[in-house]
């Protein structure tokens, strides 16, 4: 019991002097190589670029086991990718990216960091480009061949963007 407490109040002790402190400043090539977030204005999109054409054979090998086939999802497992329009007023809304998403840069973002849920962060920019672009396709939202890019992303409407209703609280930043 003694040397616990001594324990205790050595490591206190430390703490107090700051020589706790564990680990090293993470290198500047390390915080950007995971600072990869992509804002609703396209702001962080990399370079890269894709089709729904291209996108058919990247979300055959990667994602129709999960998303099957035809992006309808699997129930209650993945979610469906497409379908859904003019549900979301209903008392069963399907919320998938062509009825409920507000912005197309937000998918990218998602599947850039998230997918393949077996190994996430793993496809290339231009797959991430190709699947959006498969994806919106499925949607009726663009073209087969419209090539989405970080230029042409951000301009990309989204049927349900404006239901989204802003908020209006400040940012307010944390205090350390």
């Amino acid at each position: 019991m003694l040397l616990r407490f001594s324990l205790v109040v050595l490591a206190a002790g430390a703490l107090a002097f700051g020589q706790g402190r564990i680990g090293r400043p993470a290198p500047e090539e390390k915080i950007k190589a995971i600072n990869i977030t992509t804002m609703s204005t396209g702001a962080g999109l990399p370079e890269g670029k894709g089709t729904a054409a291209g996108g058919k054979s990247v979300y055959k090998e990667k994602c129709e086991t999960c998303h099957n086939e035809k992006l309808e999802g699997r129930t209650g497992q993945y979610p469906a990718l497409v379908g859904g329009k003019g549900s979301l007023n209903t008392s069963k809304p399907v919320r998938t990216v062509g009825s409920y998403w507000p912005y197309a840069t937000t998918v990218f973002d998602y599947i850039r960091r998230s997918m393949p849920y077996d190994q996430p962060g793993s496809l290339s920019n231009d797959e991430t480009y190709a699947l959006v672009a498969l994806i919106l396709n499925a949607n009726g939202i663009i073209g087969e061949n419209d090539e989405m890019n970080k230029d042409s992303l951000p301009k990309v409407k989204m049927p349900n963007a404006g239901n989204f209703v802003p908020d209006a609280r400040p940012d307010v930043k944390a205090k350390r």
